[in-house]
């Protein structure tokens, strides 16, 4: 991948992040899009030699889905009541 192209992937990643980071209230899919979104700008930050940003991205990707599993596992039983 070329320069250009990994900075171009980098801000596309980045912005589909931040975006559905903005939206997790609306709906508990935005949290597990939001994981997908940093394990996009991890693989930004190896492409673009940064393995440090790609490192914690991948442990926001985590976080992320931690959050999704217990807002979903929070949203089942109280439905179930």
């Amino acid at each position: 991948m070329s320069g250009i192209g990994v900075t171009a992937f980098g801000v596309i990643a980045v912005t589909f992040m931040m975006a559905t980071y903005a939206a997790e209230r609306r709906h508990r899919a935005f949290v597990l899009a939001f994981a997908v979104g940093c394990l996009l700008s991890s693989v930004y930050g190896f492409l673009a030699g940064a393995w440090p940003f790609g490192v914690v991205e991948i442990v926001w990707a985590g976080i992320a889905t931690r959050r999704f599993q217990l807002r979903s596992r929070a949203e089942r039983s109280s439905s179930a009541s």
